[in-house]
Formats: structure tokens, sequence, C-alpha cells
């Protein structure tokens, strides 16, 4: 049975709920409610199994905090003889706005910390991330708060949909590819 490793990045901690740079867990925790998947506490993480169409499926939100994922990342491909090209990041962006998404098969890290140390601790960029727009809204010198502060009533709204589309994303990915993925979502306007 083919494997695939999707990893939602994110902050564990009530601290963290509903924060920008936890948008990876909120699409995540998405996916796994609409899938009836539910996690548990698990090395390195919290780790949800379910299938799809005959792939088997593993979820993963790393509970060694954004900047370390790439441990539990490595834990979890190794674990389960997952390769590199089944594994999907879920990432919150500030390059985009809130809301966009954009996939990706490789590429660079882009200044975000948790893709940064997956890249240095895989020792690859050849890995595929779907990147959330979290908008970038702040005056110079405020990225930090901003990305760690809480979204309000109305960008959750905004934002929503944006998470439906991502957990279809996800579904393609498993199901499609990462090519047709892209060329299916990619191009769409939310």
């Amino acid at each position: 049975m083919d494997k695939y490793l999707i990893v939602g990045l994110g902050n564990v901690g009530s601290e963290y709920d509903m924060t920008r740079h936890n948008t990876g867990f909120m699409v995540l925790d998405a996916f796994a409610k609409a899938s009836n998947i539910v996690f548990d506490d698990r090395r390195y993480g919290f780790v949800g199994e379910g299938t799809l169409r005959g792939r088997k499926l593993l979820l993963l939100k790393p509970s060694t905090f954004m900047n370390l994922s790439g441990n539990a990342v490595r834990y979890w491909l190794g674990k389960e003889k997952i390769d590199v090209s089944r594994m999907l990041v879920v990432v919150d962006d500030l390059a985009l706005p809130l809301g966009a998404l954009r996939l990706k098969a490789s590429g660079s890290n882009a200044g975000h910390n948790g893709l940064g140390n997956i890249q240095s601790v895989l020792g690859t960029e050849r890995y595929c991330r779907l990147r959330v727009g979290i908008g970038n809204d702040f005056p110079r010198g405020a990225q930090v708060e901003w990305v760690l502060g809480r979204y309000s009533a109305e960008e959750l709204q905004t934002l929503q949909p944006s998470i439906a589309t991502a957990c279809e994303m996800i579904r393609s990915f498993v199901l499609s590819g990462v090519d047709v993925t892209m060329n299916l979502f990619n191009k769409k306007k939310l």
C-alpha cells in the first residue's frame, strides 16, 4: 500500500492556538475531522492514520516546535519507510495574501524557520509544500508579533474557504500527484 506523510507545521500549546504560525495545524485538523482521523500523542508529534482510496495516510503535527520540525519529519519518514516524494508539508506564508494557496514541488525555505529546519535535517529542498497565505499587514519590525498573533474573527472567516480548499489539495496530492494538483489549484483565485 502506498504511504503518504502529510505534515502540518505549527507550535504546540494553548498559547499558540489559532495563531497565524499554526495555520498548518489548522489545515491538518480540518482534514482529519473531515476524514474521521483522530490524532494520538506519539513520538515527536501528534499523529493520525487513515486511508484514502487504498493509500495509507499519516498526518503529523510535530510537537518539536516549529524551528525543530525536521526531527519529527525525519523520524516519521524513516519509521514508516515513506519516500520524501510522498510527503507534503502544509505551512503558513507571509509572502502570500491571507488565504492564498500555492503548492510547490520544491524550493527554498523563503526564510521560514520550520521549512529551513526540515531542509537542513533532510538535506534536500526537493519535497512538496503547500503554502497558506497569512498576509503581512504589520509595521516594520513587528513580524514575530504578527506571525505569533491570533487571527481575528474576520480573518478566520476569510481563511475558512481556503482551509477547505487546502484539504481538497491534500486529497488531490495523494490521489493524483503534485503536478496535477498544481495545475488544478495554483491558478484558482479564491
